[in-house]
């Protein structure tokens, strides 16, 4: 919900008149302008009317398509299925009541719409209203009040399920006009929920790893303002952890909990809790700069394992979704659903009162039939391995097939035991492990049943049991166990640039996998990524469409340093030994315009030579002036020597990353305090050309 900087703006039309131009009803979706103010206080421009015009004459479906065509941020971010994952896991049943403060384009009322009984959306603007009314045209449930919330707030009734404030709270002090508004804006809310409701809050954390790695504050623009306490200002205020629970308390809030989404609530792909929190090697889609360009201070991912082992990601998350009210029995949420949408899910840990589950939840109808094979793979794959060592985790279908329901098992995977092998330096223990995994995965080869996706995450190791927990890939072929366990390392090797010390030719031998097979084998793997995802780009591709850059800022320091080193000279000095480091200085400052040297180089009259060294690379110089105390220098062998080759005079060619001029001061006429003037054009040239040069010089000096 963007922001409110003013109070509502007098109607300029007469109330009848306005209503005449307004539409109240879009398809089955009614819309509420007694409180609108007769035009909308904040607007993202034209791209609305685009947004508009592609609701309106596209369906849901067509969207990715459209996203991946336009390469715009806007659509993207208003556009995206995956928008509503962040609210998609909530326990909404068909005669619950909702309120949705914020709705703009209606990405979250979509998701709330299909799920609940009947939502109420309140937004300033009337465009992303009919943006909303639009997309959700079919839906018979929804009510968007347009207007500013502290107009429309007294008129809504206090009876709702769930109150869900998905990027809005933020902007509290833009609705709330008092001394504490965050606080006033929350106790506001809390009049309207009932009392076994729920108030649904998503955020951003200000003190959110990906700040300090370098992403610009998502509503200023400007990198480290919410880590700096917003010191340039703004009407949007985030939170840690600690400063929303502070909040909490001060509106006598007692029950709350809170969720933790990644990358950010925006675009989540995972949910995680208090009661399930991140595995190590688990957060690795950092990379999440859609809308502006960003530094890359750090590797997130190795910052976030040591984050995760000291027990801190909740103080580092990158968004908050605070739950208040009664706990909710979802601990964690994975979502699969930049999938083809025959293979779209959602994976649920779910505390039930006979112990932890998992389930798999079909995110498309498509998906129902992929869902309901995980019973018949559990059955094909139990027989196989049935004496083996390996455990297949149960399946079973749960209410009308509707999801497919698996105990929740205790254990490590076995790919953060092969992690800590390698970071042990233990490749003993590391092969040993590999080792009974082949010799798992081998049993019962002949048959005509495979798990093609038996990667080392989907295995956990508790002790001597080894249990097979994810088997969503099963086919009914005969499949070589060497290629399952090439594909298994081929993915461990590409998920993390560390383990590439992995020495894969020694373990390819002990396979017996050619260079040859592994290409077939890896081609395979493109084929059935190609099938998974379908024609949907990733959204790292989407990401790679829209244009942003990552700048590492270690890479440019090291470019403008070298550029500094650049730019200075070096003047050696000899009484009579010989040049050394010892009897040298550097000349910065040196430049007085590209590639124009003026230096005043001091000496005693004890110099017996000078020697000046204008670069560290290969170049081409030409002196416009060389003088000792106002008298010219010339430019003979009896007074000037170079290590590179004479085009004409004063102006020499080097294939050396050591060009050099030696002065023969003792030559030239000195007193006590000397002053050597040096005027010159420098241009760097590759070391290649140079070599290839000098021969053509010297056949025309010969020629000469």
């Amino acid at each position: 919900m963007s922001e409110n900087k003013s109070r509502p703006a007098p109607i300029h039309l007469k109330e009848e008149e306005l209503l005449k131009k307004l539409p109240t009803k879009i398809g089955n979706v009614n819309l509420n302008y007694e409180f609108y103010p007769g035009e909308d206080l904040y607007s993202d421009g034209k791209v609305e009317e685009e947004i508009l015009s592609i609701v309106k004459n596209a369906s849901p479906v067509e969207y990715p398509k459209i996203i991946e065509q336009k390469k715009s941020w806007p659509i993207l971010y208003h556009l995206s299925p995956l928008r509503g994952n962040i609210v998609d896991w909530l326990p909404l049943k068909s005669g619950d009541k909702v309120l949705e403060i914020g709705s703009g384009c209606g990405a979250i009322t979509e998701k709330l719409s299909q799920k609940a009984g009947h939502v109420t959306c309140v937004d300033l603007s009337a465009r992303r209203s009919h943006v909303n009314a639009y997309r959700n045209q079919d839906r018979d449930n929804i009510e968007i009040c347009v207007g500013n919330f502290s107009d429309i707030e007294p008129s809504l009734p206090e009876d709702y399920d769930f109150a869900c404030m998905i990027g809005v709270f933020e902007y509290g002090q833009s609705y709330i006009h008092t001394d504490t508004p965050y606080e006033d804006f929350l106790k506001i809310m809390l009049k309207h929920v009932k009392k076994d409701g729920c108030i649904v809050i998503a955020i951003e954390n200000k003190f959110g790893l990906k700040y300090w790695a370098g992403c610009k504050e998502d509503h200023v623009g400007t990198y480290f303002s919410g880590l700096e306490g917003y010191p340039e200002g703004g009407s949007a205020r985030t939170f840690t952890r600690r400063g929303l629970e502070k909040i909490f308390h001060s509106c006598g809030v007692q029950n709350y909990s809170f969720y933790y989404p990644y990358p950010d609530y925006k675009f989540p792909t995972a949910i995680y809790s208090d009661r399930r929190l991140p595995h190590l090697g688990e957060l690795t889609d950092n990379m999440r700069n859609f809308d502006r360009d960003r530094m890359v201070l750090f590797n997130e991912k190795y910052v976030f394992d040591g984050i995760v082992k000291d027990g801190l990601f909740d103080v580092f998350s990158n968004s908050y979704l605070a739950v208040i009210g009664r706990s909710l029995d979802t601990c964690y949420v994975k979502y699969s659903n930049d999938r083809a949408g025959e293979y779209a899910l959602r994976t649920d840990i779910v505390e039930t009162p006979k112990g932890k589950v998992v389930r798999k939840i079909p995110l498309d109808n498509r998906a129902k039939a992929h869902i309901k094979g995980m019973q018949d793979a559990y059955e094909r794959l139990r027989k196989r391995y049935e004496g083996s060592g390996l455990v297949i985790n149960p399946c079973s279908l749960g209410e009308d097939g509707g999801y497919a329901e698996f105990p929740f098992e205790q254990g490590v995977t076995l790919e953060e035991l092969l992690d800590q092998c390698l970071e042990k330096e233990d490749m003993e223990g590391f092969y040993g492990l590999f080792d009974r995994y082949y010799e798992l995965i081998s049993y019962g080869e002949e048959q005509e049943v495979t798990d093609y996706d038996l990667i080392f995450a989907n295995i956990l190791v508790e002790g001597d049991r080894w249990t097979l927990i994810d088997y969503e890939w099963t086919v009914n072929r005969k499949v070589p166990s060497a290629e399952i366990a090439f594909r298994a390392l081929y993915c461990y090797v590409l998920e993390e640039e560390k383990r590439n010390k992995l020495n894969l030719d020694f373990i390819m031998d002990k396979l017996g996998i050619t260079q040859q097979t592994a290409e077939d084998y890896r081609e395979k793997e493109r084929k059935f990524q190609k099938q998974v995802t379908g024609k949907r780009k990733s959204m790292g591709e989407i990401r790679a469409l829209l244009g942003t850059y990552s700048i590492d800022p270690k890479e440019l320091m090291e470019r403008r340093l070298q550029e500094i080193l650049d730019q200075r000279i070096q003047i050696y000095y000899d009484y009579g030994e010989g040049f050394c480091e010892e009897n040298s200085v550097y000349m910065p400052d040196v430049y007085v315009e590209e590639q124009k040297i003026e230096a005043r180089i001091p000496l005693d009259g004890n110099v017996r030579t000078l020697r000046i060294d204008p670069a560290d690379r290969s170049c081409m110089l030409r002196l416009t002036e060389l003088s000792l105390n106002g008298v010219k220098v010339p430019f003979q062998k009896k007074y000037l020597e170079t290590n590179g080759r004479a085009i004409k005079g004063g102006c020499y060619l080097f294939d050396t990353q050591d060009p050099n001029l030696v002065i023969k001061v003792s030559q030239l006429p000195m007193t006590g305090e000397n002053v050597l003037s040096m005027k010159a054009e420098i241009a760097p040239v590759s070391e290649s050309m140079a070599k290839d040069a000098i021969p053509s010089l010297k056949t025309v000096l010969r020629g000469k």
